[in-house]
């Protein structure tokens, strides 16, 4: 059972798919980054200085040591929209290495000298068959 679990966790699919979680979860943090740091700031000024996590509605004020009950629809939008860019960031790098395989598999392949010649000679000998 050891042997087949390492050769399960040692399988190009299972180490590259590894990959893709790790390097996903940073990107996923850069394009949250880019989301809260450099594109909400300006839309918040842009519509009234307004933080979008900081939209809520009070469902019950805070009294006696408890704590208000909110309803925290900013902080959703903030996710709705990171989600989005994040969904947006990852489709158009799809798309770019999409093009690129296509590019590569559309490449025509030459054949083989061999089948050149032996195209060549087919080629003479209906020519001839013709005449």
């Amino acid at each position: 059972m050891i042997k087949e679990f390492r050769e399960f966790a040692v399988k190009g699919n299972v180490v590259d798919m590894a990959v893709g979680v790790v390097i996903g979860a940073a990107f996923g943090k850069i394009v949250s980054s880019l989301v809260a740091d450099l594109i909400m700031p300006p839309l918040g000024l842009a519509i009234g200085g307004i933080n979008f996590t900081s939209l809520k509605v009070v469902l019950s004020e805070a009294t006696d040591g408890k704590a208000a009950v909110t309803w925290n629809y900013g902080t959703f939008l903030q996710t709705v929209l990171d989600f989005i860019i994040i969904a947006w960031a990852i489709f158009m790098l799809v798309k770019g290495i999409n093009r690129l395989k296509r590019t590569h598999e559309a490449a025509p392949v030459a054949p083989p000298p061999e089948v050149q010649l032996l195209t060549e000679i087919r080629d003479l000998l209906k020519a001839r068959a013709k005449n």
